[in-house]
């Protein structure tokens, strides 16, 4: 593939993979690519797929696009990584935003999408209710942990991924498959967000990261190994991590040219 930069594994993670690509549509094709791979393969495998999908912005063109490929969407299985704690209708919504760019547009049934009930009571009412949702549909034994095919996440400026941000008690939480979340900034809404123990035991993980504001928090996490950033405890135990950026947010990693 042309005008990609493909950086060698970490000695310390063997099972990490660093792309960066220099247009957007090569990211997203290449994204595309690995989900329709994963898919076949879980399905073949296993019988169903089953995904974990990030909110915000950056996945959105990604969501848009994968709309329109013809996939398997009777077996695949949809779960959100995070949600913010309000209405389904309210312009923050993660699972409102899927609905629009993705999940409204392929014909998936409505049981295959697993979202998380904001509609009403309390935020860690709904992350008990999710992680049941999760122990249910995994068939999963006292403490056991699920194993998603792919989680797909993003990373914050501040170092963030999923709704798991710095300082937060929520890092060290290792008896949980969801919990709730208040984030630093007091203006933000209160979150629902799967732990680290699920992300780590996935089989994929894939981060979209785009923009020259990521820059310097992407060396952080990827060279400089900043244990204070909640990214940084993104280590699959046996899965594959692959980081896919853009040439903005790759800028400062060693050996870039672009």
């Amino acid at each position: 593939m042309e005008n990609v930069t493909e950086y060698p594994y970490n000695t310390l993670m063997k099972n990490r993979k660093i792309r960066v690509f220099e247009y957007p549509d090569q990211l997203v094709d290449y994204a595309i690519g690995k989900w329709s791979d994963m898919s076949e393969d879980a399905i073949e495998k296993r019988g169903l797929f089953t995904v974990a999908l990030s909110g915000g912005s950056t996945p959105v063109y990604f969501y848009k696009k994968l709309s329109g490929i013809n996939l398997n969407w009777n077996k695949t299985h949809i779960f959100i990584v995070d949600e913010r704690f309000v209405p389904f209708d309210h312009r923050d919504s993660n699972v409102r935003m899927m609905h629009e760019t993705l999940l409204g547009n392929v014909d998936i049934p409505e049981k295959n999408i697993h979202s998380v009930t904001t509609e009403k009571g309390r935020a860690d009412e709904a992350a008990h209710s999710y992680e049941s949702d999760i122990v249910s549909f995994f068939k999963l034994s006292s403490g056991a942990l699920p194993e998603f095919d792919l989680i797909l996440l993003g990373l914050g400026y501040d170092g963030h991924t999923a709704s798991l941000f710095p300082g937060s008690s929520a890092l060290t939480v290792d008896d949980r498959l969801a919990v709730s979340v208040t984030p630093p900034d007091g203006s933000m809404h209160d979150r629902v967000s799967i732990t680290f123990p699920v992300i780590n035991n996935a089989r994929n993980i894939l981060f979209f990261i785009t923009g020259s504001k990521k820059a310097e928090v992407v060396k952080d996490v990827l060279e400089n190994e900043d244990s204070t950033l909640p990214a940084s405890s993104v280590k699959p135990r046996q899965g594959k991590l692959i980081y896919l950026l853009d040439r903005q947010a790759g800028a400062l990693l060693s050996g870039s040219t672009r």
